[in-house]
């Protein structure tokens, strides 16, 4: 055994004096014909077959549980026990019998599955007392008011059930250690009639076969009582009543005792900047131009450092420049201008992520480390300052009454009950103050109080049949005896709530005797539902799982709902729910319990998990719960470790694993692939296969599987810490597993741990209490880090928006503000006011009409000053380095968008900063953009680590409540949507739109190349993303571009695939968005078509890189699953990533794949028409008060009277590049111009002039099908030149466009003379044609990758359409011939298509033959001897112009 249950025989202090029960009672009632049975509907297959089963069918009218105390039944002395058998019922009471005259529905469990009552009673070692009263049915006991109602008392609704649709109410139990899941299900019968037993509070469903309080007397009545009256003291507990509070108070104290404030490595104050480790691929000669500023004199020195450089060497440096005295680094930091982030002096520059990405001159200021306190750091009082939860718990009421309002229920009880014990008269004004009590304790009455007050009923009302008449003494003693329990029964009460429910005080403990019981460790799993308090149904049954106690794993969670059957329909709607660990604190619950339920709709079966539901905290209804008095402790025994090495698994069964570990998650594996791999779990290791695979794939939860789970546990070599995240996910509530992926994640740095705080924060629902492993790194590492404390901070605040677990997440939020210190608590109330004023900013402004939203903006920023006055400073919650002062009004402002957003801008509190401008929404759900933007710097990460900078601007976002938040503004970003719009109407549709609008803000040659090497990358790195990611809703307003050339996305609402669909169509066709324009742009308009190549092989080596982090991409989105994002809800949205990730494929297999994505994307002409009608939908909601502002004379689309085009004439071919025309163009005034164009070109003018003057006859354009088979240059010729001379001799409009203007007049060549631009086809070009493969070799598999071609002609010089053709010789199949897919009308085409010949036992004495065809016109060949060939490396070859 890994594991072993220990009874506890004396569970609790009190219990000493406990002594056995000689057995229980069992009071007889029948069922109408309507109840349905109770017990489990289904129960899962692989039960016990230890577990004896019925023999027969129960009886008809057999009930094996209790109702309403029978005041007619017969009574037994309160000194013996009577035992009646579970399933022998017959009743004897003719007012509470319902229709026996008909066959009832067996009530219990089913009779094929539960052992029989004999075996039952000696499994089950203790048994449930009832205690029963003589008395008849008196009107006169009803003298309550109506808050009172009788348990056998229908309320008028309820009589009149074959009117109205009535409810009967249903239980059903689950038990899910979070994996398999049992179920009892309970209905209740028709209504009892009125009793004589008084119900002093409110409606309960009682369900007692006598009480069983293990911290209380029972109902079987002991003969001698000690007489309490009204001793009932309370004593504060400042850190609540509830242990598990108690201990989660203490924990947190403990863990903020560990970092003193005077320690100044734990508590520096200072904000630090995220470092990584040192990118040696990136950084492997590269120097920072820096400017630093010493001091308050401003002095600016000039120094260029190495990217090794250590951040104190630097200091040091700098000093040496600044002074000859002799200072100390160690006592001076740098700093950010305009920020207050500090570098890290112990690390290199190069590891800090701003020196990473931010490639111009990076502007610090040098001070002194004692000029610069931190002010957020805790203070010497925050060290004697205590946690208690009371303090900090603003939005939790967890204190639903006091210690005062209830001393002062007591105080008047007391008063009552002294005047009834002289008098013997005025019962009434003690049961009001029953009541009163009761009421105060979340309306639970308890049996014990009922019964009390029914007993002071019978003695007083009828005294001269109970008492002798001439013994007043002898009734003084009854009815002290009587109240003696009364007191002692709400003594009771107040002990179990304060037990269970939060609460700020407890009873002083009085002297309780139990009896105590031994059930053994294979009995079943047994308790009693008691009550459901404040609802009329009165009905009882005891709860036993034919599971034995053993058999449960220690994550056990117990699941109980309440139903309503509808009567006319018996339809059962859920009204309320509950769930509760079985084990917490690896001991089982212990005696009598009451548990909040809740109203909301079905309980997450997915997050059934300790923190799902707070049922220690007071809710409308209340569920009391009778568990056994003694109980068990988890004991974990001594490893027992195998030390035999297994053997040495065959080569086939490593292979299958290592397909298998390819599914990276174990929610990915089908149930057949778990099978097989947890067989071979002895052969897995961290070198094939990952943890959360092999842990995943067992079969269940048993203890055996469990124990050998653990042993693979301690065994298993982790390859990186971030491999434990998928360990936290849900598929592992084990306790130990997740403590062990804890520990990994400890090694991290607090910058590294900084990323994945959003799914640690998923992560902390399934943990099984707050005082989890996870829960202590995260307050140890908020100690360490403000980073971390305060983005822990907005992720709880957000976090507490959630249906589920909002309890944890705010007292976890409590225990982070209590270790923050004072300082840093006010800085995040000074965040959260600054929050709510621009909410109601906000909403002010979306409530104004279209004409009033400016003026109304206006005067609300006034209270933002106001806020600053009051506080001076504040630190922005999108970033913690960055501190406002105050507002620009003449900055801010709103967007015309459907939410309304507003810009506002703030000053920096940092003189040598600017100012900053954020976006506030209202109305939108940002934290599925903060889910995509954490993802995607994850990737950049990645990227940089391996030396690929990809240029990638990431802005910031974060949620700061349900449906608002904040996102950063990046400066000089422009939308895509912008520019099309000042290039006409037709902007979406025009190739050269970005080039001309880079080319006018970069006219200078050395910006214009580094804003297109810019683009180039960052436009890769966002196709890589967006692909992977499947970000969907592109369109050109949420592309933008700076004048740098960055290109990014944003708006992320929708992703996974789930696109946007107009009519039932998809409005994203595209893998991703990569338009022919921004092809354009790369290639400077076909001019360096090596610049695609260039542009491809990026995307691929991105993608690549990408792939091998597979595992933590697809762990990172499973721990997001519950966190209730609209478009990540379920394993098809991970599956969809995993299949866009491909980890299965090799690299040569994915970049074939990525190629052919970014080839669909380029021929998307969807994507181009979806922007053309954006742009339109736009132009017709503009608002008539700003309109847009008017095009530019070119840009304009409107003809002109006069032609600026006279003629165009084809020269010839150009010399320098042999594919492109060279055009003389004759101007208006006679001036002539040449320019360069390919036939390419032409022909993709012409087909923007169709779409742009479709109702126009335009001219016929020659394609290459018009071509004679000799003389084709000249015809060609011909044909363009009378195509030119239609075009710009015909309709003024078409003449005078944009398509048509842009292509004659842009890019003009240098005039020369004209024989020296001029090739007119007669001979070849100077470059030779070449074609780059990869040749790979494995298992008797040649893989050719063919990648590119270049300098590739036809006969002609013109473009060829080329494919490329394999022979392998010799071969010993008859079909050696592969072929790719050929290339359109491309001088450089790019293929990255796989080529592959199986069977080919060796290399040697093989020739690869490879030909070049454009259709069937021969254009290059070239033999390649395999032999010699280096294998996996890309190399190109020169191609002949023969085959041999």
């Amino acid at each position: 055994m890994a594991y072993c249950w220990q009874t506890d025989l004396n569970p609790d202090g009190s219990h000493e004096d406990q002594h056995k029960h000689k057995g229980f009672h069992s009071v007889n009632q029948t069922l109408s014909s309507g109840q349905v049975s109770l017990g489990f509907d289904q129960l899962v297959d692989d039960i016990s077959s230890k577990i004896p089963l019925y023999e027969k069918e129960m009886g008809e009218n057999n009930f094996s549980g209790l109702s309403a105390p029978n005041w007619n039944s017969k009574r037994y002395p309160l000194d013996e026990t009577h035992q009646i058998p579970l399933n022998e019922f017959t009743s004897n009471c003719p007012e509470l019998s319902w229709h026996q005259g008909t066959k009832a529905r067996v009530i219990g469990f089913s009779p094929s599955v539960l052992p029989s009552s004999q075996q039952m009673n000696k499994e089950s070692s203790w048994g449930y007392p009832v205690r029963q009263y003589h008395g008849a049915e008196d009107s006169r006991f009803n003298i309550f008011t109506p808050f009172s109602t009788c348990v056998g008392k229908i309320n008028p609704q309820a009589e009149m059930e074959n009117e109205n649709p009535n409810y009967y109410l249903k239980f059903k139990s689950t038990i899910p250690p979070l994996h398999p899941s049992f179920s009892a299900d309970f209905m209740p019968g028709e209504k009892s009639k009125r009793s004589g037993h008084v119900n002093i509070v409110g409606p309960s469903l009682m369900l007692f076969e006598g009480s069983f309080l293990p911290r209380t007397l029972e109902n079987t009545r002991p003969k001698n009582i000690e007489s309490i009256g009204c001793s009932i003291r309370l004593a504060e507990v400042p850190q609540g009543s509830n242990k598990s509070l108690a201990s989660f108070c203490d924990k947190v104290n403990r863990i903020r005792e560990a970092y003193r404030a005077a320690d100044i490595n734990s508590n520096s104050g200072k904000i630090w900047s995220a470092a990584t480790a040192f990118p040696h691929q990136l950084f492997s000669n590269t120097k920072f131009k820096i400017n630093i500023f010493t001091g308050n004199s401003m002095q600016l020195l000039h120094l260029t450092a190495h990217a090794n450089c250590l951040v104190k060497d630097l200091i040091a440096e700098t000093l040496n420049f600044c002074t000859k005295d002799q200072l100390f680094p160690k006592d001076h930091l740098l700093s950010i201008c305009g920020s207050e982030e500090f570098l890290q002096n112990d690390h290199y520059l190069g590891s800090h992520k701003m020196f990473q990405k931010d490639k111009s001159v990076i502007q610090l200021h040098l001070q002194k480390n004692k000029e610069t306190p931190g002010k957020l750091s805790r203070k010497q009082e925050d060290d004697h300052s205590r946690f208690y939860l009371n303090q900090l718990l603003e939005f939790m009421h967890i204190w639903k009454i006091s210690r005062q309002c209830l001393s002062t229920v007591i105080k008047k009880y007391d008063f009552h009950l002294k005047c009834l014990l002289k008098t013997q008269q005025n019962v009434n004004n003690i049961i009001e103050e029953v009541k009163n009590i009761c009421s105060v304790l979340a309306c639970v009455e308890t049996k014990q109080i009922t019964d009390a007050v029914n007993e002071l009923n019978l003695m007083l009302h009828r005294k001269s049949e109970n008492f002798h008449q001439d013994s007043e003494t002898s009734a003084k003693g009854l009815i002290e005896r009587v109240t003696s329990e009364l007191s002692m029964a709400i003594y009771q009460l107040i002990d179990v709530y304060c037990s269970s429910f939060y609460a700020d005080f407890q009873p002083v403990k009085a002297p309780v005797s139990i009896s105590p019981m031994s059930p053994e460790l294979h009995s079943h799993l047994s308790f009693r539902v008691y009550a459901v308090h404040n609802i009329p149904e009165p009905w009882v049954h005891r709860i036993n799982f034919p599971l034995e106690i053993k058999s449960l794993p220690r994550e056990c969670m117990l699941t109980i709902k309440v139903f309503g059957i509808v009567c006319e329909t018996r339809n059962a709607d859920l009204l309320a729910w509950t769930c509760l660990p079985l084990f917490p604190k690896e001991k089982s619950i212990r005696g009598s319990k009451l548990f909040s339920l809740t109203l909301q709709s079905e309980p997450p079966v997915e997050m059934i998990a300790p923190g799902v539901w707070d049922t220690s905290q007071p809710s409308p209804l209340t569920l009391q719960i009778d568990f056994p008095p003694t109980g068990w402790e988890y004991m974990k025994p001594d490893s027992e470790e195998n030390g035999s090495a297994p053997e040495e698994p065959p080569k086939e069964c490593l292979k299958h694993i290592s397909r298998l570990s390819q599914r990276q998650s174990p929610v990915l594996l089908s149930e057949e692939k778990r099978r097989y791999l947890w067989y071979y779990r002895f052969y897995c290791n961290n070198n094939n296969c990952s943890l959360p695979l092999v842990l995943g794939s067992a079969p269940g939860w048993d203890e055996s599987t469990i124990a050998e789970m653990h042993a693979i546990l301690r065994r298993w070599k982790f390859s990186h810490p971030l491999e434990a995240l998928g360990l936290l996910t849900g598929s592992f509530p084990d306790q130990e597993i997740r403590k062990v992926a804890v520990q990994q994640l400890d090694t991290l740095w607090n910058d590294e741990l900084l990323e994945y705080l959003p799914q640690l924060v998923q992560a902390v629902k399934f943990e099984w209490d707050l005082e989890s492993p996870l829960v202590q790194l995260l307050l140890h590492r908020s100690l360490q880090s403000i980073q971390i404390a305060h983005r822990l901070y907005w992720l709880l605040k957000d976090a507490q928006n959630e249906a589920y677990f909002k309890s944890w997440y705010q007292k976890l939020l409590a225990a982070l503000q209590f270790c923050a210190g004072k300082a840093l608590s006010d800085e995040f109330a000074n965040e959260r006011k600054l929050i709510r004023i621009l909410g109601d900013i906000g909403e002010k402004v979306k409530s104004a009409s279209d004409s009033q939203r400016q003026e109304v903006l206006k005067k609300e920023i006034g209270r933002l000053e106001e806020f600053f006055q009051e506080i001076r400073t504040c630190h922005l919650p999108l970033n913690p380095a960055l501190c406002i002062k105050g507002i620009d009004h003449d900055a801010c402002s709103y967007f015309t968008s459907n939410a309304l957003p507003l810009k506002i801008t703030f000053i920096n509190a940092n003189p040598m900063g600017k100012n900053i401008s954020i976006i506030f929404k209202a109305g939108d759900d940002l934290r599925q953009d903060m889910l995509v933007l954490q993802i995607i710097q994850v990737m950049d990460n990645i990227w940089l680590q391996e030396g690929l900078d990809m240029q990638m601007i990431i802005y910031r976002c974060l949620s700061t409540g349900k449906g608002q938040g904040l996102v950063q503004m990046v400066s000089d970003a422009v939308t895509l949507a912008k520019i099309h719009r000042h290039s006409g109407l037709m902007g979406p549709l025009k190739e050269n739109t970005i080039k001309k609008w880079f080319s006018q803000h970069n006219p200078i040659k050395a910006d214009y190349e580094k804003a297109l090497k810019n683009f180039l990358y960052s436009c890769a790195g966002w196709c890589v993303v967006t692909f992977i990611l499947g970000v969907c809703d592109r369109h050109n307003d949420n592309i933008m571009l700076t004048k740098s050339g960055h290109m990014f996305h944003i708006d992320f609402g929708k992703f996974l695939g789930h696109a946007q669909t107009f009519g039932g169509i998809k409005r994203d066709r595209a893998p991703f968005i990569f338009t022919s324009e921004m092809e354009y742009f790369i290639t400077e308009g076909g001019k360096n078509p090596q610049h695609f190549q260039d542009f491809v092989e990026l995307c691929c080596r991105a993608y690549n890189i990408v792939r091998k982090h597979s595992r933590l991409l697809l762990n990172m989105l499973e721990m997001m699953l519950h966190a209730g994002l609209p478009e990540l809800s379920g394993i098809q949205d991970l599956k969809y990533v995993y299949n866009n990730l491909r980890p299965q494929d090799t690299d040569l297999e994915a970049t074939s794949h990525f190629t052919k994505k970014i080839k669909e994307s380029l021929e998307c002409f969807p994507v181009k028409l979806n922007n053309l009608i954006h742009i339109l939908a736009q132009m017709s909601s503009a608002s008539p008060a700003k309109p847009a502002s008017p095009p530019s004379p070119l840009e304009s689309c409107t003809p002109s009277t006069t032609k600026l085009i006279q003629r165009a004439t084809i020269l010839g071919f150009s010399k320098k590049r042999s594919h492109l025309y060279l055009i003389q163009v004759t101007h208006d005034n006679n001036e002539k111009s040449l320019t360069e164009k390919s036939f390419d070109q032409f022909s993709k003018l012409h087909s923007q002039l169709q779409m742009q003057f479709a109702p126009l006859a335009l001219p016929e354009f020659p394609h290459w099908w018009h071509l004679p088979f000799t003389n084709s240059d000249h015809k060609r010729f011909r044909d363009l030149n009378h195509y030119m001379g239609q075009i710009l001799n015909g309709s003024y409009k078409v003449a005078n466009s944009d398509c048509v203007l842009s292509f004659f007049l842009s890019d003009p060549l240098q005039q020369t003379e004209e024989s020296s631009l001029l090739d007119l086809g007669e001979q070849f070009p100077d470059k030779k044609p070449k074609v780059q493969l990869v040749i790979s070799y494995e298992d008797v598999k040649l893989t050719i990758l063919v990648k590119h071609m270049k300098n590739i002609h036809l006969p002609d010089g013109s473009m060829p359409s080329a494919h490329v053709e394999f022979y392998l010789l010799p071969y010993p199949r008859e079909v050696n011939r592969r072929k790719t897919k050929s290339v359109p009308k491309c001088t450089d085409p790019t293929y990255n298509e796989i080529v592959v010949y199986d069977e080919v036992t060796e290399l040697q004495g093989h020739v690869l033959m490879l030909i070049v065809k454009s259709k069937a016109v021969f254009v290059g060949a070239i033999n390649i001897q395999l032999g010699s060939v280096p294998l996996n490396e890309e190399k190109w070859y020169l191609l002949g112009n023969s085959i041999i």
